[in-house]
């Protein structure tokens, strides 16, 4: 629970982007119109259920339009109101700026459990509240195109497609306007896996330079890190896996809402995830490890990288100076306050921003909405032509060592990987492991080269402002 006294999510954003404000050469007028939310749209809306009419509030906050359409996912939890979605919102205008997607800053929330709606029961809402977004122009190919977020996955955003498709009948991209789709309705191989995926992608990247580890106190690679994941969701589960199964890292702690499971010897992620499917997402009765009950305190346990991977605030002044971890990667958005900031910098703990860190999600949005305007699957046009290519240079080779009597052979696995033309998911993750490495560079280069640069959180702004800045000042602003 976040501590008292501290500023709220909205007010924590602004701070952050103030501290980065001062170090740049804005004018007042230009400032303040990167910092404010453009606007925000409150929608309350009945739906028939039970036999009843229940009364639900949904928000679309538009943060930015530098550029258009605007991007930002729409998110399911009790616990959404108007400041939280302008403060995701401003997040994504940030974020899409410095992984250098074409989009402005938007979000959009929904007061609801959806564990408490059957399956049709959530579909007549979900297609309600699109319906009252359409009409709007709130959810748009070329305006603003939603995404999943918290409470919302494939299946909503197939509905809410489906629903702009029926009111925009003659639209030639209404698959376009929304992505995390599933792939058989215009989605985009490897969007499910995106955002933890870029957190791995993340990791491997700061792990390449030196410098940057010995500033957290890390050396050598990401094999053997002891590892604490708060949130087994979507993108804490993925990035868990792919960071134990890919990279050799051990995932000591796993801290969920009913607790914590914990393993100095690793955990099984596969196994944790099968055990909370069959048990209504409950870490209890897992016998892979260790619980404690009260999981927040897990936050403060031994371990080299701390992951936090759910909900806004998590470590704040509280328990900020508990933090045994020496490097953070907030792949969730908004898991630190701003208070905590300052304690944990103080520390020397290193901390790999929210806004680079889950950045993953909208770069393959980004490639989703491509492939939705260009109608065509990535890869369908050059796969083939790569493996003829491919297939010239190997049989080429071969020749020429039984001619030449050379006596060598080609490894089998070598033939197999090079004769493999890239298919979309393969193009997908080269996009997106190329996308995080120039975001992080281009923070780092900040964070080395001025002498008033602190933190890679405070680099991150200086280079998502400064493009806004840029393509405000190109329109005459």
């Amino acid at each position: 629970m976040q501590a008292t006294g501290e500023p709220s999510f909205r007010q924590s954003v602004d701070l952050m982007f103030d501290r980065a404000a001062r170090l740049m050469n804005l004018s007042p007028g230009l400032e303040q119109k990167i910092r404010v939310c453009n606007s925000t749209y409150t929608v309350r809306f009945g739906v028939r259920l039970r036999g009843k009419i229940e009364t639900f509030t949904g928000y679309r906050s538009v943060h930015s339009e530098h550029m258009e359409p605007v991007k930002g996912g729409i998110r399911y939890a009790l616990s959404v109101n108007q400041d939280e979605v302008e403060a995701l919102a401003a997040l994504m205008t940030y974020k899409c700026a410095l992984v250098e997607t074409p989009f402005g800053g938007s979000k959009g929330g929904l007061c609801i459990d959806p564990r408490q709606w059957d399956e049709h029961e959530l579909e007549q809402i979900t297609r309600r509240f699109a319906y009252e977004l359409i009409k709007r122009d709130l959810i748009h190919p070329a305006q603003n195109v939603p995404a999943p977020d918290m409470g919302t996955g494939e299946r909503e955003m197939a509905w809410i497609a489906d629903q702009y498709a029926r009111m925009n009948t003659t639209d030639i991209n209404a698959k376009a306007c929304v992505t995390g789709k599933p792939p058989h309705a215009g989605g985009i191989q490897g969007r499910v896996e995106a955002t933890g995926r870029g957190v791995q992608f993340a990791l491997r990247e700061f792990f390449r330079h030196p410098e940057d580890m010995a500033k957290a106190g890390l050396s050598g690679s990401i094999a053997g890190k002891r590892i604490i994941v708060q949130g087994l969701g979507n993108v804490g589960y993925h990035a868990a896996k792919f960071l134990s199964e890919e990279d050799g890292a051990k995932i000591v702690g796993i801290i969920e809402r009913d607790g914590a499971v914990l393993n100095d010897n690793g955990l099984d992620v596969e196994a944790l995830r099968q055990h909370m499917n069959a048990n209504k997402g409950s870490i209890l009765g897992f016998t892979g490890g260790n619980h404690l009950a009260e999981g927040a305190k897990a936050l403060e346990g031994e371990c080299d990288i701390l992951i936090p991977a759910a909900m806004e605030g998590v470590i704040h002044k509280g328990n900020a100076a508990g933090v045994k971890a020496r490097l953070i990667i907030e792949a969730a958005n908004g898991p630190i306050t701003f208070g905590a900031d300052e304690i944990l910098r103080q520390k020397g703990v290193v901390i790999i921003p929210d806004m680079f860190a889950n950045a993953g999600g909208v770069t393959v949005s980004y490639f989703e909405w491509v492939k939705n305007l260009s109608h065509i699957r990535f890869g369908r046009m050059q796969r083939r032509a790569e493996e003829a290519r491919s297939a010239l240079i190997v049989e080429e080779l071969e020749r020429l060592s039984s001619d030449k009597g050379l006596g060598w052979t080609l490894a089998p696995d070598f033939k197999q990987k090079f004769l493999t033309g890239s298919d979309e998911l393969a193009l997908v993750r080269s996009g997106l492991d190329d996308t995080m490495r120039g975001a992080y560079r281009a923070m780092r280069e900040v964070w080395h080269s001025r002498g008033d640069v602190e933190d890679l959180r405070v680099a991150a702004y200086l280079v998502s402002i400064g493009r806004v800045a840029q393509t405000y000042q190109s329109k005459g602003l």
